[in-house]
């Protein structure tokens, strides 16, 4: 039973990764080049949480129930931009010290002195 939940988060964290828009956005963000983009994806979570806003609108007026699922799904989607933005500069910092560093160890490679044996 316990193997066939675990297969079963498997695939559905797979299936979610590869096919979900927000995934695949937040993916490209995380590579070397899209870190510089963190920023500027975090004001994605405010389409989002206008999204969130009025369907919690339109279920005080009295629509279905089914809403509550897509403010949750919004929600869920506006955190994770808005947590991104941060991340990526934490992220894009620590890429940037250690190609500082590994130029640093490269320019004094170059400027040893060759000994004769």
């Amino acid at each position: 039973m316990f193997r066939l939940i675990w297969a079963l988060s498997v695939h559905t964290r797979y299936f979610l990764r590869r096919y979900m828009p927000t995934n695949i956005l937040l993916d490209a963000i995380r590579t070397r080049r899209g870190l510089r983009w963190g920023l500027p994806a975090m004001l994605l979570a405010i389409p989002y949480l206008y999204a969130a806003n009025l369907c919690v609108q339109l279920i005080a007026g009295g629509g279905p129930g089914w809403l509550h699922l897509l403010v949750l799904l919004f929600i869920y989607n506006a955190m994770k931009f808005a947590i991104m933005g941060p991340v990526s500069l934490v992220l894009l910092l620590r890429v940037r010290l250690r190609e500082h560093a590994a130029r640093r160890r490269e320019q004094r490679a170059d400027h040893r002195p060759v000994v004769a044996a």
